[in-house]
């Protein structure tokens, strides 16, 4: 027997479960420079001086997710790279729950089949991607990436072979495609970095959690 959870019942278990950390405290949004993001790659420094920002995390209203409300600014220093945005449950250390690419476009489905192997083409139809856009690659439940691509490493779309419904990544901007040696699927995500050569201020308007399947 097959039972199928709704989104009003994934919505009950996120705004019920204390576990998914939204609750019994303040949640806090950090920003980081590197995949994935850890304590180690949390920003520092700055003046006025970066710091996590406290969100209110919005009831799911019978859906599967939570979402933030508001817009947080964050100060973010010279020299510093945003990637990503994460969620802790404390405004300094404390355990980190979820997070998110910055800038992130929806998810995409995208494959590799054996005929594609050759060129190293992703197939994705009407993706949306251009050239030396930054994109990461996610493993669905039950499915393993393409051999040659791996989780939590930024790619670059790479003009070579990029087409309506088809495209090539590499490691480096403009660089060669990444040899992709097994057949695969999964999603693809497009997201911006924000580099800051002065001081400056960086805005979160959109964070949400999201229960899969």
């Amino acid at each position: 027997m097959t039972a199928t959870i709704t989104n009003a019942c994934k919505g009950g278990m996120l705004d019920s479960a204390d576990a998914d950390g939204l609750d019994g405290g303040t949640p806090h949004l950090s920003l980081h420079s590197a995949f994935p993001p850890s304590g180690g790659n949390e920003l520092t420094g700055g003046s006025p001086a970066y710091a996590r920002q406290a969100v209110t995390i919005a009831a799911s209203g019978g859906t599967d997710t939570r979402a933030m409300t508001g817009t947080e600014t964050f100060d973010v220093a010279a020299g510093s790279t945003v990637r990503a945005v994460a969620l802790y449950d404390a405004s300094t250390a404390g355990t980190q729950k979820c997070w998110g690419p910055a800038g992130a476009s929806a998810r995409r489905a995208f494959a590799v089949d054996a005929a594609d192997l050759t060129n190293n083409d992703i197939q994705s139809p009407a993706h949306g991607l251009a050239s030396t856009n930054r994109v990461l690659f996610w493993p669905t439940v039950g499915a393993a990436l393409p051999t040659g691509l791996s989780e939590d490493t930024e790619y670059f779309v790479i003009a070579t072979g990029l087409t309506t419904d088809a495209f090539r990544v590499s490691t480096t901007e403009g660089g060669s495609a990444v040899d992709i040696t097994a057949i695969g699927d999964g999603e693809v995500q497009k997201y911006v970095a924000e580099t800051y050569a002065g001081q400056g201020t960086y805005q979160v308007s959109a964070f949400s959690v999201k229960l899969p399947g």
